[in-house]
């Protein structure tokens, strides 16, 4: 069945002396006696000896041409090896030890050996030497670095000559070099987390993340289409279990990769969300804009506002909705937050927070008084605002007093994300950094500025922190290129935090120009995360990730964006279940627009996006993905 889907949006020399004088008398007279040569041997030059006297060779056949009666000794001549192994030893003799050859081919004409050869001898130029396969080429240079560097450039020219390399010792090491290879890349599968994972299943198996088939359509192997569910719902085929069915036939729905609705922007796009309601959708722009819209009718949005964050450092970092949709704030590399109201009749300058503005101004060094916000949320009561700062620092801002109550500089780097445990409650509260770990806070203990607890498991730096909003599961993406699903009931608590090092596993790659390296990945040893999925990139930016909402999936999958340009959907068991291709949707969908904000990903006629961010419609199979190198948000609103 089809539905309707959206997107806004690196020579060899033969030892004889050569001159270009054939003889195309005695070339038309052989001619029968080459076929069946290589096309490396079936090349025709004349030799010339140190007398001036001309060599011709004829595929593989030469005299002197002063021997008149040398036609008729080619008619003994049968191919390139007709050579006994008394002509041989003769002419190793005349050769002298230093100029034997293995084989006869390949010895060197001189006008000796052709006087004691008579009237024609059996010659065959040096054949080039085929270049080495690429798994010899890989033993020589085995340093993944120049492995790396030399794949790309020699990949097709080691396909082609593997195939003619006939030496038996040399397939015999490409083997032993091929299976060296699998049983390395075996050895690096076994360190990452087995897929599907068992903890995942338990958790879609418990009804905590979707529903599962009913026991009934199992034991009567009804089919798990929606063809099938639609039919026994109409026919009301258990009618005790339609709101069931109601729940399989909606988590199933996953949007595809055909774009109905593109929205085009001058400037890349860093984030957007929907509401909570559904009914409200914004989008933040490196242009310091952000653009609102009506979606209330998921399938036909309206444009109706666009506020700006003056004076902001690079692109806007964040924003969020107030619990009541009336206010939004959003942040850049600032220590001052904006926040306007949402109001389309409202047009005025927004409210500037600042959040170096301390209740308590001794909390705050003088040098740290300049810093940039990465992250803000809404607390679930819309009374307070925390951020996840430059300086290591969370911070808690009171709207109402118009002053941060509290600065906690408990992180050892940047501060990328933060979010609240429970919307309905501002209690318990997470922070993610660059120093590798998740902070849990309880906001009555935060005055203490020492965290509850603490989750481990990450490798390398953290991008994004996403809460289920139950108080009890939260997600995180990583620079180790994975996903993370934690529990609170897991996580590491404080008397074991002075004895833990979270940061000795840390590569210190960089994420925004270099690629990460699986060989270098190492399994932590304190990893507390319940699931881990990987296929996703994040790379080139802080790439997020979310849970997929309960009322259009039944909060049966998480998802994530990727630099290679779609969102990936993961069940809860880490295997994945389906891609939404925002490339390939938007693939040449507008001109080249040379701007100030233009990004290089465009080179050599090639189109790539990067997904830094994607917003799940809470009742409708709706995916919003904001893509940053072109400029363009992309919402799915078709479905298979």
């Amino acid at each position: 069945m089809s539905s309707r889907c959206a997107t806004p949006s690196a020579s060899n020399e033969s030892p004889i002396s050569v001159s270009h004088t054939t003889n195309s008398n005695d070339i038309e007279g052989t001619e029968g006696q080459s076929h069946g040569e290589e096309d490396d041997d079936d090349m025709d030059f004349d030799y010339t000896t140190d007398d001036g006297e001309d060599i011709e060779v004829i595929h593989g056949v030469s005299h002197p041409e002063e021997d008149d009666d040398s036609s008729d000794s080619n008619e003994d001549v049968q191919g390139e090896f007709q050579d006994t192994d008394d002509e041989s030893a003769e002419l190793e003799t005349l050769m002298g030890e230093q100029q034997a050859r293995q084989e006869l081919g390949n010895m060197i004409v001189t006008p000796a050996l052709l006087e004691h050869s008579g009237a024609s001898i059996l010659l065959r130029h040096a054949p080039p030497i085929a270049p080495l396969p690429r798994n010899q080429m890989m033993q020589f240079f085995g340093h993944a670095g120049l492995r790396n560097l030399f794949t790309h450039h020699l990949g097709a020219a080691s396909e082609n000559s593997a195939a003619d390399v006939d030496d038996e010792d040399t397939e015999d090491g490409a083997d032993r070099s091929g299976a060296r290879r699998r049983r390395k890349t075996e050895d690096l599968e076994k360190r990452f987390p087995s897929v599907p994972s068992e903890q995942g299943r338990e958790l879609m198996r418990s009804g905590t993340f979707g529903s599962n088939e009913y026991f009934q359509d199992i034991r009567r192997g009804r089919k798990a289409r929606l063809a099938s569910r639609l039919m026994y719902r109409e026919l009301g085929v258990d009618r005790c279990q339609a709101s069931k069915t109601n729940e399989m036939i909606s988590q199933d729905l996953l949007p595809s990769s055909n774009a109905d609705m593109i929205i085009h922007y001058n400037s890349r796009c860093y984030s957007g969300q929907f509401s909570d309601d559904g009914n409200f959708f914004f989008s933040c722009a490196q242009d310091f804009k952000v653009r609102m819209y009506d979606t209330s009718n998921p399938y036909k949005w309206k444009y109706y506002k666009t506020v700006d964050y003056p004076s902001g450092q690079w692109t806007i970092t964040d924003a969020s909705l107030s619990p009541d949709n009336k206010f939004l704030a959003y942040s850049s590399i600032q220590s001052v937050v904006c926040m306007a109201s949402t109001d389309p009749g409202q047009t005025g300058e927004p409210w500037r927070l600042d959040f170096s503005d301390l209740a308590q101004p001794s909390q705050l060094p003088l040098r740290s008084r300049h810093f940039g916000i990465w992250s803000i949320r809404f607390s679930g009561d819309g009374r307070e605002i925390v951020a996840g700062a430059s300086d290591r620092s969370v911070y808690v801002y009171d709207i109402e007093s118009r002053k941060s109550v509290l600065r906690i500089p408990n992180h050892m780097d940047d501060v990328n994300a933060v979010c609240y445990g429970d919307k309905s409650s501002p209690h318990i509260l997470y922070s993610g950094s660059d120093d590798t770990v998740i902070r849990v806070w309880d906001r009555r203990s935060m005055g203490s500025k020492v965290p509850a607890g603490v989750f481990m498991g990450h490798n390398e730096g953290l991008t994004y922190v996403d809460s289920k909003g139950d108080g009890r599961y939260v997600l995180s993406n990583g620079k180790d290129q994975m996903m993370k699903l934690w529990d609170l009931r897991k996580m590491i608590s404080l008397e074991h935090i002075p004895k833990l090092d979270p940061a000795r596993l840390n590569t210190g790659f960089d994420y925004r120009f270099m690629k990460y390296s699986e060989a270098e990945y190492q399994p932590h040893p304190h990893d507390c995360s319940v699931v881990t999925f990987r296929g996703h990139r994040v790379l080139k930016t802080l790439i997020r990730c979310h849970f997929s909402p309960p009322g259009s999936t039944n909060s049966r999958y998480v998802y994530s964006g990727s630099e290679d340009g779609k969102v990936y959907i993961y069940n809860l068991d880490a295997t994945l279940a389906g891609t939404v291709d925002v490339n390939m949707a938007t693939h040449r969908s507008r001109p080249k627009v040379l701007s100030p904000y233009y990004h290089s990903y465009e080179l050599q006629n090639r189109w790539k996006t990067c997904v830094r961010d994607a917003s799940w419609h809470p009742n409708a199979p709706v995916i919003a993905a904001g893509t940053m190198a072109q400029r363009k948000m992309k919402v799915s609103l078709e479905w298979d």
